[in-house]
């Protein structure tokens, strides 16, 4: 998930806010969640999303074949050290309320993984850039932080894929509207966030709308997610376009929205994937991919991104290196 083309997202601290705020209703536990829930689950399923420390996180046991494929060093260290991104990303990754413990579907996920391998999480929360140069450096295994798999980012790194990386169309709840291609938005008011991948799907979907002898898209921009929905929800917009994730969370927690369409964050010619991400021939991507399919074909998978509202995001198998986002023109 970068603050360029290829990194979808650019979050705020309102969106922390509101999940922490949120846990003041203190429901009790339904379903995979735990106590001190809030919201309804994102999938709508009306599951409690579990916003604080005490997790209960879904676990697995270890397949010691899988484990013994481990390079030398880690297996040795027992530990997976794991990195992800220090933004405040409900449900991907963010706080607990107790301001300290980092949770969401991207830490279960790396707890998970590190169950089928024996080993043991060490978590690292970084800044988005010292992702990778952590990785480049060696000092952290893999990064799951909502990474996509891009032509680029292959030259220097290996991908094994957890998930699908989709974009949404979010309108205020009750607009009965359905988004599938470029002549839904044609003539509408769509905010969007700058320098994002879903910035350059939509001027596409406008120019292809306008190549239809339709209405452009009147593209609106906004400093931060706050001003945005604000904007949604007086009619001031039609849509917001942004990862589905964060769309998902705060139609569901909210409940002033709703999702109207979702489109691959890779446009319409591939589908766009989340992947575990490690240093390029390091020979740790083939564990990690036989670990995530372990937890695919055991259900502890769908589990995870049930608890977290994600299940239209699963995956049927992990890959190792697929077609990634096309390199951007120099």
């Amino acid at each position: 998930m970068s603050l360029t083309l290829t990194r979808r997202h650019t979050w705020s601290a309102p969106i922390l806010a509101l999940a922490c705020l949120l846990t003041a209703c203190g429901n009790p536990a339904e379903d995979t969640a735990g106590p001190g829930t809030s919201g309804k689950a994102a999938d709508g399923t009306g599951t409690k999303i579990n916003v604080t420390a005490d997790q209960q996180r879904v676990r697995t046991a270890k397949v010691d074949s899988i484990a013994a494929a481990l390079p030398d060093s880690i297996r040795r260290r027992g530990t997976l050290e794991i990195v992800n991104s220090a933004g405040s990303e409900p449900p991907l990754g963010f706080y607990a309320t107790d301001n300290k413990t980092h949770i969401g579907v991207e830490v279960d996920l790396a707890y998970l993984v590190a169950d089928v391998l024996g080993l043991k999480v060490h978590q690292n929360t970084v800044s988005w850039e010292n992702i990778f140069i952590g990785l480049d450096s060696g000092r952290y295994d893999a990064g799951l932080s909502n990474i996509t798999v891009t032509e680029e980012r292959k030259d220097k790194y290996d991908f094994a894929t957890y998930r699908k990386d989709d974009l949404a169309f979010e309108a205020k709840k009750g607009s009965g509207w359905k988004i599938t291609g470029p002549e839904d938005v044609a003539g509408r008011t769509v905010a969007v966030d700058t320098g994002t991948n879903q910035e350059k799907i939509l001027v596409e979907w406008s120019e292809r709308a306008e190549e239809s002898g339709l209405e452009p898209v009147d593209i609106k921009y906004y400093q931060d997610q706050t001003d945005t929905y604000l904007a949604l929800e007086s009619g001031r917009i039609d849509l917001y376009l942004g990862p589905n994730p964060t769309a998902a969370y705060h139609s569901a927690t909210a409940g002033k929205t709703e999702i109207v369409g979702t489109s691959s964050g890779a446009g319409a010619r591939l589908q766009g994937l989340i992947a575990a991400t490690t240093k390029k021939d390091n020979g740790l991507v083939g564990p990690l991919a036989d670990a995530l399919n372990t937890v695919i074909e055991n259900g502890s998978y769908a589990k995870v991104l049930k608890r977290w509202g994600l299940s239209d995001e699963a995956v049927t198998r992990s890959e190792i290196n697929p077609p990634g986002l096309p390199r951007t023109a120099s």
